[in-house]
């Protein structure tokens, strides 16, 4: 009833201002035409109007940018799309674009527009999608699935899997290493008979006939070892075999270490408690640590490194894998190891982690992966 008194009062008060010679009609477009009222129209007139004016810009402070609503909204659809700034594809945020750009097909047009990486302009009148980037689309896809798929299979033949990628898919040998110097001595030899199982082939003999280079020799030792499991160890020979393997790395040249018959004896035949006492001797003997001597020696230090501690190798591979620029051998690391190490010692990998770079591992991989790639992780690592 108020408001239909009101408008009551602005129609009498409009009619009485314009009989009225000494009443003055101002108009001002915001919107749609008000009148203001000047001169001896009565307060309340004046009010009504001020009343009115203040409605129309309230109305227009509420009324959404829609040109700056589609650019946000494109923008969030090709962050979803590309992964910008981590791993994995943030399905919910498409399949929500999805529901909301139904009928929309304008705001289809300009997310091809503005998302440069997956389309590109063409001679006729649309844009094309870049089948290059359809590719590399797919492979963030398939980050989940692989999880998934690798999640559920026997350790052994997630091992043997990962072993025949480096050797006929062109992955990086670091991964043997890896698996040779990680594993217990019964977990490398159930991935040996299952790639037998798997491939028909000893994984020791693909690896010396479909290897190339001067570390097959190490590599083929790596992955044939069984090594002692138990407590025992000799200190005097940790000594003697510390000051061989300096004198090895001081008289290094480029890819001789790796051939040095000393050096890829006692890394590949030692127990690794035998081999961290014989570390922790060199340090002690000549003031620097194995893997400050080595520098970036390639699969060497990666042998040292993971049997030295393997929390703090992992730490570091997690690291790389969610730096800027990083290869794709260096982001297939962090589903392999979080997935790999989610039942050894994950919590041991979180307190490297959070010690080495100051933030909590889980944090960090909210941060720079996506969707559901990146939930799986997180629950790896948290155990939820």
């Amino acid at each position: 009833m108020a408001s239909t008194h009101n408008g009551c009062l602005l129609d009498k008060t409009l009619t009485r201002s314009m009989e009225k010679s000494q009443s003055e009609l101002v108009r001002e477009g915001i919107g749609e035409t008000v009148l203001l009222f000047k001169g001896p129209v009565g307060e309340l007139d004046a009010q009504l109007a001020q009343s009115s004016i203040c409605g129309v810009e309230e109305e227009k402070e509420k009324k959404p940018n829609m040109a700056h609503i589609l650019a946000e909204e494109c923008k969030e659809l090709t962050k979803a799309f590309a992964g910008l700034g981590g791993l994995g594809v943030d399905e919910k945020s498409v399949v929500a674009a999805m529901g909301r750009w139904r009928r929309r097909p304008e705001t289809l047009a300009q997310f091809r527009k503005s998302f440069g990486g997956l389309f590109k302009a063409d001679t006729g009148s649309f844009a094309r999608v870049d089948l290059d980037y359809i590719h590399f689309l797919e492979f963030e896809y398939a980050r989940f699935k692989n999880l998934t798929f690798q999640w559920a299979m026997h350790p052994w033949e997630r091992d043997a899997r990962w072993a025949h990628q480096v050797i006929h898919k062109g992955h990086s040998p670091t991964i043997l290493v890896e698996i040779a110097c990680t594993r217990s001595a019964a977990e490398l030899l159930g991935a040996r008979k299952a790639y037998h199982a798997l491939f028909h082939h000893s994984l020791e003999e693909e690896v010396a006939y479909s290897i190339s280079g001067s570390h097959v020799n190490f590599l083929v030792r790596l992955v044939s070892s069984y090594r002692y499991e138990g407590p025992h160890v000799h200190e005097e020979i940790a000594k003697l075999e510390a000051k061989a393997l300096h004198n090895a790395i001081q008289k290094k040249t480029p890819e001789n270490l790796i051939v040095n018959e000393e050096v890829v004896r006692i890394l590949t035949t030692r127990s690794k408690s035998q081999l961290r006492v014989t570390f922790k001797f060199y340090k002690e003997l000549f003031g620097k640590s194995i893997e400050e001597d080595l520098g970036d020696e390639p699969y060497i230090i990666d042998a040292v490194e993971s049997i030295n501690s393997a929390p703090v190798y992992f730490s570091k591979l997690i690291n790389k894998a969610l730096k800027d620029g990083a290869d794709n051998d260096s982001k297939e690391a962090l589903s392999r190891v979080i997935l790999s190490r989610s039942d050894v010692d994950i919590d041991e990998i979180k307190e490297e982690y959070l010690k080495r770079h100051g933030t909590k591992l889980e944090d960090v991989l909210k941060k720079f992966t996506h969707g559901v790639y990146r939930d799986a992780l997180v629950s790896f690592v948290e155990g939820k």
